[in-house]
Parts: C-alpha cells; sequence; structure tokens
C-alpha cells in the first residue's frame, strides 16, 4: 500500500484527535457535565458514521457489481415482511441505544439539588448582574472594551467585546446553583466552557449548575437576540480556588459596605460643576453611550436624542426621575440601583451641559435622593 492510502487511513482513524482539537468540533470544557456533554456528542457522532459507512457501503456495493453492464437484471417484487421488520426493528435498537446515555446526561444537568453556591443572574439591556444568594454580595458586570475599538478608531484588543469590568468570579470543585432571569427582554446566559446556555425570561426563573474543574477565565456570551446592544453584553467568569474566593467575598463584602458609607457621606458634599462633568463624561461613555451616541444624537427612530431633548433641557426633576427610575415599556431602563446617586448626578449634569444644551444646572447627589418614585 503507497503512502497516499497510508495517509488517508491515517485521517480516517485519527478523527477523533482531530475532533478533539479542531475549531470546528464542540469543545471539551472544564466541568463534568460539559466532558459528559462532550463524550455523548463524539459517541452520536461515531454511531452516525456507522450508519453512514454502512449504507453508502451497501449503496456503493450494489452500483459497482449489478450494475447493467455486468449482465445484472433488476429484480422485480413488491413488498417485503423481512425488509421491513429490519428497517423497523435495527433503527428502533440503534435509538434506545442513544437514548440510554443521552437520558442519563439530561437528568445530570437538571439536578441543582445540594448546591455549595447559589448565584441569581438577572439580564437587563445590556449587562448582566450577578446577586450571590446569603452572601450580601451583588454587582452589575458591564462591557469594558473601549468605545474607540467599537468606532474603529483604534485597534481591537485582544478580548475584543469579551472584556467587562467586574468579572463573576466562582470557586473550583464547589456545586454551584444558577438562577436565571431577565428584567426587561429575553436573554441568554451562555458559557461554552461549562455547557450552559439558559434562556433568561422576564417574569421566570430558569435553574442550572455547573461544577468548575480547573482554575481559569471563561468568557461567553449573550446567545439570544435581545435588542441593539446584544453585542454588547459578553460574560466573564473568572474560577478560582475555594481559598481564593472566600478571601475574595469577604472583600468584596467589606468593598461594598465602604461604598455605601461613600455613597451616604455624598449625600453632604457639593462638588463643582466641573467635577461633576469630568466624573459625568465618564458615566456617560461607560452606561448611556450606547444607545443615545457619545455625541448625544441618538439614533433615530430607535434611541431617542439627548441633544436639545425636552428630557435633557426640560425641568430638573423629571430629567432626574428619567434616568432614576427609567420608563416602563421602553429601553431606557432605572438605573437608581445600577449607579450611586453622585453616578447620577453627575451624568445628568454632563448631559444637561453638553452638545450646546449649555442648561448650567450642577446637580447634586442629595437632589437625586430627594427624588422618589
Amino acid at each position: 500500500m503507497n503512502k497516499k492510502w497510508y495517509s488517508l487511513l491515517a485521517i480516517f482513524f485519527s478523527s477523533s484527535i482531530f475532533a478533539e482539537t479542531t475549531q470546528l468540533n464542540m469543545t471539551t470544557g472544564v466541568t463534568g457535565v460539559s466532558h459528559d456533554i462532550y463524550k455523548l456528542h463524539m459517541t452520536i457522532f461515531y454511531i452516525c458514521c456507522a450508519i453512514g459507512v454502512g449504507v453508502f457501503g451497501v449503496m456503493i456495493y450494489a452500483m459497482l457489481n449489478h450494475r447493467k453492464s455486468k449482465g445484472h437484471k433488476a429484480a422485480n417484487f413488491h413488498e417485503s415482511t423481512k425488509v421491513e421488520l429490519a428497517w423497523t426493528i435495527i433503527p428502533f435498537f440503534i435509538l434506545v441505544l442513544m437514548a440510554i446515555p443521552a437520558t442519563k446526561t439530561l437528568v445530570t444537568m437538571d439536578d441543582t439539588s445540594n448546591a455549595d453556591l447559589t448565584v441569581k443572574i438577572t439580564g437587563s439591556q445590556w449587562k448582566w448582574h450577578y446577586d450571590y444568594f446569603n452572601k450580601g454580595v451583588g454587582f452589575y458586570s458591564i462591557l469594558k472594551t473601549p468605545q474607540d475599538q467599537i468606532n474603529n478608531k483604534k485597534p481591537k484588543g485582544k478580548h475584543y467585546l469579551l472584556e467587562v469590568d467586574k468579572p463573576l468570579v466562582l470557586p473550583t470543585n464547589r456545586k454551584i446553583r444558577f438562577l436565571v432571569t431577565s428584567e426587561d427582554v429575553i436573554h441568554s446566559w451562555w458559557v461554552p466552557a461549562f455547557a450552559i446556555q439558559k434562556d433568561a425570561n422576564p417574569g421566570f426563573i430558569n435553574e442550572a449548575w455547573t461544577r468548575i474543574d480547573k482554575e481559569g477565565t471563561y468568557r461567553g456570551q449573550c446567545a439570544q437576540l435581545c435588542g441593539k446592544g446584544h453585542g454588547f453584553m459578553p460574560i466573564v467568569v473568572k474560577a478560582v480556588s475555594g481559598e481564593k474566593f472566600d478571601e475574595w467575598l469577604k472583600a468584596q463584602k467589606t468593598a461594598e459596605s465602604q461604598a455605601a458609607q461613600a455613597a451616604k457621606a455624598s449625600l453632604s458634599k457639593t462638588l463643582t460643576k466641573a467635577q461633576l462633568m469630568k466624573e459625568g463624561a465618564d458615566v456617560y461613555t461607560a452606561h448611556c453611550a450606547v444607545c443615545h451616541q457619545p455625541n448625544g444624537m441618538g439614533l433615530p427612530g430607535v434611541f431617542p436624542a439627548l441633544k436639545g431633548s425636552k428630557t435633557a433641557t426640560g425641568p430638573v426633576h423629571n430629567h432626574i426621575h428619567t434616568v432614576k427610575f427609567g420608563r416602563p415599556g421602553t429601553a431606557m431602563q432605572a438605573f437608581g440601583k445600577q449607579l450611586t446617586d453622585e453616578q447620577i448626578a453627575a451624568a445628568i449634569t454632563y448631559e444637561r451641559n453638553s452638545w450646546g444644551n449649555n442648561m448650567g444646572d450642577a446637580v447634586q447627589a442629595a437632589d437625586i435622593h430627594k427624588v422618589q418614585k
């Protein structure tokens, strides 16, 4: 046998190696469930390959060895009980053979009992909110990719559109239960390395779980078309050892306690207009520009412009109410729980004094705190 045939046989019999390394195939992941799904996927794949080889092998053999040029004549028959029984019974047993490992894997995937940690995941246009149940820790995870990269003014980074300001930190070798929901439209929390893709439906809670085997950073995306910013709500999970996670959780509680104290202290502070404008520019770029655009012009027919708008040039009270509590039935979400009073005050000051609005206002944190729903 020449080298050509050896090469073809090598490619055929080493398909499992290629299947594991090529990007065209499913990844093995870093959890027990992801490994089970990968093994199930490859098992079904090989069964399908065997069926294909058998069926097409018989067809090719029949065409080559029973063709008319060899003197063969087509048989003339109608119905065959044996053949009909064969093509009914054999596929039935094949399906049963495939169903047994598939059912076992599905049952395992749905078993969220006896979790060591529960994390509530809430989709919000267009970011994720993570809340560690009974731990007193929760935060929003927001896209970190600079706007200049998105606007093609700077080269794309290594993790373009897959980087956030605060990743979800999880411990390895602990069972983690996820409660997935949404506060506006349907999103989908998808992390390929965990073999998890769970829809986030408003008004409903879907469950999933994982146990991460290996420390590292794992990335995913919203997998459900959820509007203009669908491509701008990535998922970043940082898996650390149990000891490091406990230390992080303790530090996070302290940081959130200090932030709460700072937010309370800000109510008695009076910032200059220049200070508010500087902070407001950063807040606006991070939270508002994706809809209203950096130039305040919005997207006609989709998101209103702030330049010269009734909101940004009207009564301050109405402007604060809109930003703090949102507008039901629109994409304008409530930022009262996402930003501090000082950040909201800075953003509103920036909106009322940019793009030619020039209202002269300097809104303070105390002004935001006074406005109630």
